[in-house]
């Protein structure tokens, strides 16, 4: 299927603006998500055989995800389960709505398969995605996976009121999702990333879990029961890998994961990585875009990087990998990881589950590989476990550091 994509759809496609066939191929989706028979049509061709992984007390049909920043309005949210995600990550979502950078704010690097993007956090507000997350609800056309919400700051909001802004995003969303991530690492906001220091990280972190500590309580006393069950979970089942990796730390409420910036050095990763225990972070998203720029030989790639944004796909696989071994090592495995960078295939999201990730998570290489890029990496995943001799993901996560050390 990626073959065919790429040999007669991708070129067709990518004669336009890439800003223009992302919006024409939501809008595609968009129309299928609100048609339960091609829904299931969908399905029938692209759903992968299952490799269920237990996490965060959610069970995800397979450990393949949609990243954030593709489906910003929940546009398409059922559609992702038809083509074969195990979860899907909307957003990111402001309190404000906001427009974001304008156009021309997305270019493809072709050569090296890569995406510079400065898009700068466009959506439509809190408000406005709970609404349509409603709808989906209401509907009865929620998807039969996880999903999250990309939690970022409006670009009007001071950083010193940084705090407050994600709570109330968060606060308006909490009833219509999973998990959501708090994402203090995208460029493309001015001075954003200056949340990702300690202190900072840790004033958002103390309001968003007070959020969710009392939307919980709030739940459990209009249900007269323990807060209600995440979607996908089983109150019941211990996860298969209980016995060998646990959370810091296991939140009440719904988790909250920090997605990091693959510019951070390993010391001010690790200062992050000190707040998971006192803030109860369930995970970590590792990484966003790069900032950096890698050499290259292609006179259009060399246009397209000089091009202000962040940068995604295969020059950031390296990166993101070394990102998910420092955080596995660091907590020995404790601190869930979802490992997102230049995945295109099997092969590269193998390399980021040895190194640590529990889950993965592909952006550029859907729109590098065409729809097919789930089920097909979910298959080479199997093969590569019977390759190893295993037989859940879960045993292989982190793994390649016992062959490092042997």
């Amino acid at each position: 299927m990626s073959w065919f994509y790429r040999r007669f759809v991708r070129p067709v496609l990518f004669e336009r603006d890439s800003e223009s066939i992302h919006d024409w191929t939501i809008q595609r989706l968009a129309w299928i998500s609100r048609n339960r028979i091609l829904c299931e049509a969908a399905a029938s061709f692209f759903e992968p055989p299952g490799m269920p992984v237990h996490l965060f007390g959610l069970s995800f049909p397979n450990p393949v995800g949609l990243a954030a920043g593709m489906d910003k309005y929940a546009a398409a949210l059922p559609a992702w389960a038809a083509l074969g995600f195990g979860f899907s990550e909307l957003g990111g979502v402001t309190w404000h709505p906001q427009p974001g950078n304008p156009p021309p704010r997305l270019f493809r690097a072709v050569a090296d398969g890569a995406l510079i993007n400065r898009m700068g956090f466009n959506n439509p507000g809190a408000e406005a995605m709970a609404k349509a997350l409603a709808e989906w609800h209401a509907a009865k056309s929620w998807p039969k996976h996880p999903a999250g919400i990309n939690l970022g700051k409006s670009k009007a909001t001071p950083l010193d009121q940084a705090a407050e802004d994600y709570a109330a995003t968060l606060q308006i969303l909490w009833p219509h999702a999973d998990f959501f991530v708090v994402n203090v690492s995208s460029p493309n906001t001015p001075n954003l990333r200056q949340l990702q220091d300690k202190a900072a990280l840790d004033e958002i972190l103390a309001a968003v879990q007070e959020v969710n500590r009392k939307e919980a309580a709030t739940a459990r006393g209009s249900n007269g029961l323990a807060v209600s069950t995440p979607h996908g979970a089983d109150p019941n089942r211990q996860s298969p890998i209980a016995h060998r990796r646990l959370p810091i730390h296991r939140p009440s409420g719904k988790p909250i994961l920090v997605k990091v910036a693959p510019d951070l050095s390993f010391e001010a990763l690790d200062e992050i990585l000190e707040l998971a225990d006192s803030r109860r972070i369930a995970g970590i998203v590792a990484t966003n875009t790069t900032i950096a720029r890698p050499e290259t030989t292609d006179s259009q790639s060399q246009q397209i990087y000089s091009q202000e944004g962040g940068l995604s796909g295969r020059p950031l696989r390296e990166r993101s990998t070394e990102m998910v071994r420092h955080i596995f090592l660091q907590t020995s495995g404790r601190l869930p990881v979802i490992g997102v960078g230049g995945i295109f295939n099997a092969a590269d999201a193998w390399e980021k589950i040895i190194a640590g990730a529990s889950l993965v998570q592909v952006y550029t290489g859907l729109v590098y590989e065409g729809p097919g890029i789930a089920r097909e990496i979910v298959v080479g995943l199997r093969e590569k476990l019977v390759q190893a001799g295993l037989t859940r993901i879960q045993e292989a996560v982190g793994s390649a550091k016992v062959v490092r050390h042997a």
